[in-house]
């Protein structure tokens, strides 16, 4: 399944505001929480998706070097845990200290939040700037599983980079593909 819905958010938009369980934690996080990041890249995943495995260990150390360069990261899970246990708030807590995880690995249980976002699989990210709003909403990179292509973040990295020195938003924006959102 492919992102970029007709509902997602359009570039320039502004992150809608959000306050969210951490996973990790148990407390509180919220949009304001990130204030002082030139960037924000908001992460719809989950646990049991094979596209977000794919890339997981990965994602753990890239996200560790943006950490400290002006770049915060979160990552959302909104899927129904009745139908997906897996993806319980106790068991994204797992695999966040598992994974040492860097950033916040928050639960929506409304799915209101990801809604907002126009969200519609795992993993789907969204990078913001400061002053120009949404300036990449896609893919991780080109590996799916099972396809052969290496785990590199590179579409991703691309993304961060050129909002780090505030160029403007990607010409390439390729559509997140993966596990669609499982509602309620």
């Amino acid at each position: 399944m492919e992102s970029n819905s007709n509902n997602s958010l359009k570039l320039g938009s502004e992150p809608p505001v959000f306050n969210l369980p951490d996973t990790i934690t148990g407390r509180g996080v919220t949009l304001d929480s990130f204030s002082d990041s030139k960037v924000l890249v908001i992460m719809i995943m989950c646990n049991h998706c094979p596209y977000v495995v794919n890339i997981e260990e990965h994602l753990a150390k890239f996200t560790t070097e943006f950490i400290g360069k002006g770049v915060s990261f979160a990552g959302i899970s909104a899927n129904d845990i009745d139908n997906y246990p897996a993806d319980n708030p106790s068991k994204m807590r797992s695999k966040a200290l598992q994974l040492k995880y860097p950033f916040f690995y928050l639960y929506d249980y409304s799915q209101e939040v990801v809604k907002a976002y126009g969200a519609v699989c795992t993993p789907e990210f969204f990078v913001f700037h400061q002053n120009q709003g949404l300036t990449y909403h896609g893919r991780y990179d080109a590996s799916s599983p099972g396809n052969d292509q290496p785990v590199d973040g590179n579409d991703l990295r691309k993304a961060i980079e050129a909002a780090l020195t505030d160029s403007p938003p990607l010409k390439n924006q390729f559509p997140a593909l993966g596990c669609s959102i499982k509602w309620k």
